[in-house]
């Protein structure tokens, strides 16, 4: 069998060059005998690495100086807290979009920290699929601190693809759709995400946040996820997850050889458009979500048979496709289809669907 592809959710794949060279320098980083993981990060040598990680982040995303770029501990889920804690007073009103099942947990965080958590609309169930409130539904509030949505969610499958128009600091959460294609950063407050599905490994997390938006965290917010320290110490507050930011930093080098966000952008709608039209041409196979919501990162799919799901995932996986398992949430099947997926994966699960529909 030839090398798998790996559909994982999160931890998802990471491009296969970037895996070799990391296991060819493992034991000898930057030809000084012994692995990044055992260097200090205040190492003048592992901190021009870590310039250089942000700068390429900077470049492939054209962040403006006005921002900072923040590597954080915690994941996305550890993002949920800091948030709020970080821009937003202990009597303010803060607006969540909910669009699935990540933007509630983030609700349920917020909570926990700031005194009035409004929600202005929810995921929707339509004729034609899953999709989200309309924005003219949206119920916002009069003086919001920020507005939160999740751009896209893993779990349903579901996207918005226009940056919300509201008058508030907009807070998104880009775990599983960050460098996915071009954005528009200076729209945004903070950009936050965790780095297992189009970053690196798991645990890691980004956050970019506007200048305007530092010092104005809570007294209570644990040190190590205060924006404003962290920005002064240049994420080095404590020591970081080293390894991560290596990998990281490997990955935004790939980003940029294969031609930036632009690039990866046509390649990441061309994936998902393949994939979404097999669907869509077989009764055998659906999608549970509207065309005008549907991610080009996370494809949710369903069997006409449910007890057919097992020997689906079965075959899959013997075929070298893995990880299409869908959340335990929603049951089914979920393609997910970060950068790293190649045009070949797609269209290998593509002609596995169809052979299986034939033989079912």
């Amino acid at each position: 069998m030839s090398a798998p592809f790996n559909f994982s959710a999160g931890p998802a794949m990471l491009p296969a060059e970037i895996m070799k060279q990391a296991q060819e320098e493992f034991l000898n980083w930057n030809n000084l005998g012994i692995s990044v993981m055992e260097i200090s990060h205040r190492d003048p040598i592992f901190i021009r690495m870590a310039e250089q990680a942000e700068q390429d982040l900077r470049d492939l995303m054209a962040i403006p100086n006005n921002y900072q770029v923040l590597f954080m501990h915690g994941g996305g889920r550890g993002q949920f807290s800091a948030v709020p804690q970080n821009i937003a007073g202990p009597n303010a009103t803060v607006d969540y979009l909910n669009c699935g099942i990540w933007s509630d947990f983030a609700i349920r965080e917020a909570q926990k920290y700031v005194q009035q958590v409004n929600v202005v609309g929810a995921s929707v169930q339509t004729e034609q699929g899953k999709a989200l409130a309309p924005r003219e539904s949206w119920q916002l509030s009069d003086n919001a601190a920020y507005f939160h949505y999740c751009p896209n969610e893993t779990v349903d499958g579901i996207a918005l693809h226009e940056i919300p128009d509201v008058n508030a600091p907009i807070v998104a959460d880009m775990s599983s759709n960050i460098l996915s294609e071009p954005l528009d950063v200076s729209r945004f407050g903070v950009i936050y995400a965790g780095a297992q599905k189009n970053i690196g490994p798991s645990g890691f997390a980004i956050a970019i946040v506007r200048d305007d938006l530092l010092g104005h965290a809570q007294g209570n917010t644990s040190t190590i996820m205060d924006y404003t320290v962290q920005a002064k110490e240049r994420s080095m507050y404590n020591t970081p997850n080293t390894f991560a930011w290596y990998l990281s930093a490997l990955v935004f080098q790939w980003l940029k050889r294969q031609g930036g966000v632009e690039a990866m952008g046509r390649m990441n709608h061309a994936k998902a458009s393949k994939l979404y039209q097999y669907i869509d041409s077989s009764d055998f196979y659906s999608n549970p979500v509207h065309p005008n919501y549907r991610s080009i990162m996370n494809v949710p799919f369903l069997l006409a048979d449910e007890r057919l799901d097992g020997d689906f995932l079965k075959q899959a996986e013997q075929a070298g496709l893995l990880g299409l398992k869908g959340h335990r949430f929603v049951g089914g099947m979920r393609a997910s289809i970060y950068n790293a997926m190649p045009m070949a994966g797609v269209d290998a699960l593509v002609e596995f669907m169809r052979e299986f529909e034939r033989k079912a």
